[in-house]
């Protein structure tokens, strides 16, 4: 589906326009639950997940049978600074892995039934080193994100975004910084496992990306500091909410692409839950500062999407019971 933006204003005011859950259907959800076989509150945060799930798909019995997962990948200029354990050629050689069912996210997307679809973005093109200039240009950007939206495919009823992309953590990093404040040191951590010294150096890059493209504008942010993976995964989300697709959003890198969204407008995460809290250190702030709350925690830093394939089991079980369990008048059981 054609993106029905072209401009950062115009994708400002398409998040400003974006589509509520379903009030009847939260509603019939909500009323459904109190009637099952199960004491009040017995199944926990499940519950909730089942009647988040049911507003944003706007059925009070829904089901999950099309879930989507789409990785981005994305080459970074700033990969110039040392940044990473690894050189920019693993990208695309990542990417082949992908294409070819070799990844671990293949093999998650498998076993919870999810259609995977890969998007290299102009990996023989990285963006610009950010301490020298802006990442991308406006032109740049748009076109990340218009890929991102166009990916989405309407007929799925729930997205993952994951990513690839050698140096993306320290692009991660710098836009946390710029979109939910504090230092470059509170955001950037190890990656793919640069040591002290690598670590050091990352830091340094933040910080100077960040006193160079000061800014309070969310989207400028993305455009000045970011990749195309993340501006790709932005534009997906966004694009699930029009279709009222909710979303599981991955981790570190994933999180700081959402949190764009967030600040750019209150309440543009709403469709989306935390699938995992990551072994990235400043993960948790991040989810923090976005009020979401992990359903898994297993020490996951692969990325691509990983943590929130396997989260798709946890809302999968969620939506099962609430949608396949019988009411105790359905059983003849006693309610007290």
């Amino acid at each position: 589906m054609q993106a029905p933006f072209s401009t950062l204003s115009e994708f400002q005011t398409t998040l400003a326009q974006a589509p509520g859950p379903d009030a009847d259907a939260l509603a019939g959800a909500a009323d459904r639950n109190g009637q099952l076989t199960k004491p009040p509150g017995a199944l926990g945060r499940l519950e909730d997940l089942a009647i988040w799930y049911a507003g944003w798909r706007g059925m009070a019995r829904p089901q999950i049978s099309a879930p989507q997962v789409i990785i981005f990948a994305g080459n970074h200029g700033v990969c110039a600074q040392g940044v990473s354990a690894f050189p920019p050629e693993v990208t695309v050689q990542m990417v082949a892995n992908f294409e070819h069912g070799g990844a671990a996210i293949n093999q998650l997307s498998q076993a919870f039934g999810a259609k995977m679809d890969v998007y290299p973005l102009q990996l023989d093109q990285p963006t610009q080193d950010f301490t020298q200039g802006p990442a991308m240009t406006e032109a740049e950007v748009i076109a990340a994100l218009q890929t991102g939206w166009a990916a989405v495919d309407p007929a799925s009823d729930l997205l993952v975004t994951g990513e690839m992309g050698i140096g993306n953590t320290t692009a991660a990093a710098a836009v946390a910084a710029a979109v939910l404040g504090g230092e470059a040191a509170d955001w950037t951590g190890r990656g793919t496992g640069v040591d002290d010294a690598g670590l050091d150096r990352k830091t340094d890059v933040v910080a100077r990306g960040l006193a160079l493209h000061a800014t309070d504008n969310p989207l400028e942010a993305l455009r000045c500091l970011g990749g195309r993976e993340l501006a790709a995964m932005a534009g997906a989300i966004a694009a699930a909410r029009h279709h009222s697709i909710p979303v599981i959003l991955d981790g570190f890198i994933c999180t700081a692409a959402a949190a764009v969204l967030a600040k750019a407008h209150d309440g543009a995460l709403d469709h989306a839950i935390a699938g995992h809290l990551s072994a990235e250190g400043a993960h948790q702030r991040m989810l923090d500062a976005l009020g979401k709350a992990p359903l898994l925690s297993l020490g996951l830093r692969l990325g691509e999407g990983s943590g929130a394939a396997l989260a798709i089991g946890v809302l999968k079980g969620a939506i099962a019971c609430h949608s396949g369990m019988a009411t105790f008048a359905e059983a003849g059981v006693s309610d007290g």
